[in-house]
């Protein structure tokens, strides 16, 4: 069954940074995009196709934002006392995505501020997605030039809240951490881009960021 659509992403003030960064890192979803009513609606198909619908709640769903697909579903198992293989939701969930790519919006005041500073300083995405959904959400939208590096989830061993993807990210645009910031929207990513000694803009799109 079709779940029923979330409601749409709204956007608070912007705190962007002053001029004297090093470098631009974007989170992608939820940040960069406007896509987490659809991959919430792919999460509910794909646990739908394994047998675990309603497993996943919007909010559980928003509060672990940016962590790697198999990292929920193995929390999901953990929590909920399941037994889904994290690889089967993971491909379902991704074919799934890749469907719907035609809901996904730019959220115009980040996609700006990153066109704006492109050849000015090196811009990055680190997304806690697969490389595959990551590259393609940015061809769909006519972004993938932007970007001088795309760290995704496949590229490190410890996903978000890790500051793995951001120092990862931060090697390959050769800046030191302490000059890059990072644009987030969720308390995972936010986490691991502090651990990692950047600076964090935050761009809210639910409560989820107060807890």
């Amino acid at each position: 069954m079709e779940p029923p659509p979330t409601a749409p992403m709204t956007h608070s003030e912007i705190l962007f940074p002053e001029p004297g960064f090093g470098a631009l890192i974007f989170d992608l979803d939820g940040t960069l995009v406007d896509s987490m009513p659809a991959h919430f609606r792919c999460w509910c198909l794909a646990l739908a196709d394994q047998g675990a619908e309603n497993a996943f709640s919007e909010d559980a769903f928003y509060a672990m934002g940016g962590r790697p697909t198999r990292d929920i579903v193995e929390i999901l198992n953990k929590e909920k006392g399941l037994h889904l293989d994290p690889e089967a939701v993971s491909f379902s969930k991704k074919n799934h995505y890749l469907k719907c790519l035609d809901q996904v919006k730019l959220v115009a005041e980040v996609a700006d501020f990153a066109k704006a500073h492109r050849g000015k300083v090196p811009l990055a995405v680190a997304s806690g997605g697969g490389r595959i959904v990551v590259e393609k959400t940015l061809e769909t939208l006519g972004i993938s030039a932007l970007f001088d590096a795309v760290v995704t989830a496949n590229d490190v061993v410890n996903g978000k809240p890790a500051p793995d993807i951001f120092l990862e990210t931060a090697r390959r645009l050769g800046v030191v951490p302490e000059k890059c910031v990072v644009f987030e929207d969720a308390v995972p990513g936010v986490d691991g881009a502090r651990a990692a000694g950047m600076e964090v803009v935050l761009v809210p799109t639910r409560n989820h960021l107060s807890s």
